[in-house]
């Protein structure tokens, strides 16, 4: 059986690295959620798929990935004949590659919310803002009469957000309706465009701006990820990095793995100038948690025990997580470096021309 095609499907080619990554969500109606969790991760483990699966009333959300024959395989249990039938047909989907496993494990959870935003009123299954595609997101948010918001989190903002972005500083999604309730105004505010990294929080956000009486209401549609695959670095105006919720901690063009890591300590993504700050001491602390002693003291001693067992000539838990870290780093490093280079070489041809 033919599996249905996201509503976002691949329009650049991507490198042929062995896994292949699968983000995807559905605004769906899963009464029945609890007893889908269990089969649902029986058959990714048996198919060696890893990633976090959300299953919850309201739909589906997660990232996972495997070998490509395992994600079309899962691809078509969850659109076609599987237990949710057609129910998550549409679903909008990501597909990307990695050179490496992006997940340690396989996680199938249930929570009353598939994005938490504790807002009964704002529900994208009935209504949602207008949908804009990446290759008019451009034109849109050059208006002068329009709002940009990016409803992601501040650390993700951080690496990276569109130009002339408001940022609500907010550390979860949560906080997004004070903010509205603070910042924003359907009086003043009448025209207004959100982001997010894949599309699922402007739904969300969508719908709760609508019940809050804001009349014209804009989403980028499949969110950051959509907008790097298929917009070229010489037409972007993305500045910097898209963090990601997986081992490869951030994106650019192209969804190929950018520079930023985590800080072991506290799971804070880091940018080169954050690995360069005096506080930053690799897997120990950084500028964010240098000055949290508990975390600080458990990522000291956790970093001991990793050197004590390479003295030994063993291996500790951590050990190979942290020297693929940095292989990975390098490898994003070069990466990165070809990426900037072809985007100069773009924008100097249209300059050009």
């Amino acid at each position: 059986m033919t599996t249905p095609r996201s509503r976002s499907t691949a329009s650049v080619p991507q490198a042929q690295h062995p896994y292949k990554v699968m983000a995807l969500y559905k605004f769906a109606a899963l009464p029945d959620a609890e007893s889908l969790v269990a089969p649902l991760g029986a058959f990714c483990r048996e198919r060696g798929i890893k990633g976090t699966l959300i299953l919850a009333p309201e739909g589906v959300n997660g990232t996972v990935a495997g070998a490509p024959a395992a994600i079309d395989a899962l691809a078509d249990h969850l659109f076609a004949t599987g237990p949710f039938g057609t129910r998550l047909a549409g679903a909008e989907v990501k597909y990307s590659s990695a050179a490496t496993a992006p997940f340690l494990r396989m996680k199938v959870r249930l929570k009353p919310e598939i994005v938490t935003l504790r807002a009964p009123e704002a529900d994208p299954s009935q209504r949602v803002g207008t949908y804009v595609e990446p290759q008019d997101w451009n034109a849109l948010i050059s208006r002068n009469d329009v709002v940009l918001v990016d409803t992601r989190n501040d650390y993700e903002v951080g690496l990276g957000t569109f130009r002339r972005a408001l940022d609500p500083s907010t550390s979860s999604f949560v906080d997004f309706k004070n903010y509205v309730a603070r910042h924003l105004d359907p009086g003043r505010d009448r025209k207004i465009a959100m982001f997010c990294t894949g599309g699922i929080r402007c739904e969300k956000a969508s719908s709760y701006l609508l019940s809050q009486g804001f009349e014209e209401v804009f989403h980028l549609k499949g969110g950051i990820l959509k907008y790097l695959e298929v917009i070229p670095p010489g037409q972007s105006r993305f500045e910097g990095e898209c963090f990601v919720f997986d081992e490869r901690v951030s994106v650019i063009h192209g969804l190929e793995p950018g520079t930023a890591t985590l800080c072991r300590a506290c799971r804070h993504p880091l940018t080169e100038a954050d690995r360069s700050h005096a506080d930053f001491a690799e897997g120990v602390s950084c500028s964010h948690c240098a000055h949290d002693a508990a975390k600080s003291h458990a990522a000291a001693e956790r970093q001991r025990q990793m050197t004590l067992a390479r003295e030994r000539g063993g291996a500790h838990l951590g050990d190979a997580a942290a020297l693929e870290a940095e292989r990975g780093r390098r490898r994003k490093a070069l990466r990165a470096e070809r990426s900037r280079r072809l985007a100069s070489r773009l924008f100097k041809g249209e300059a050009a021309g």
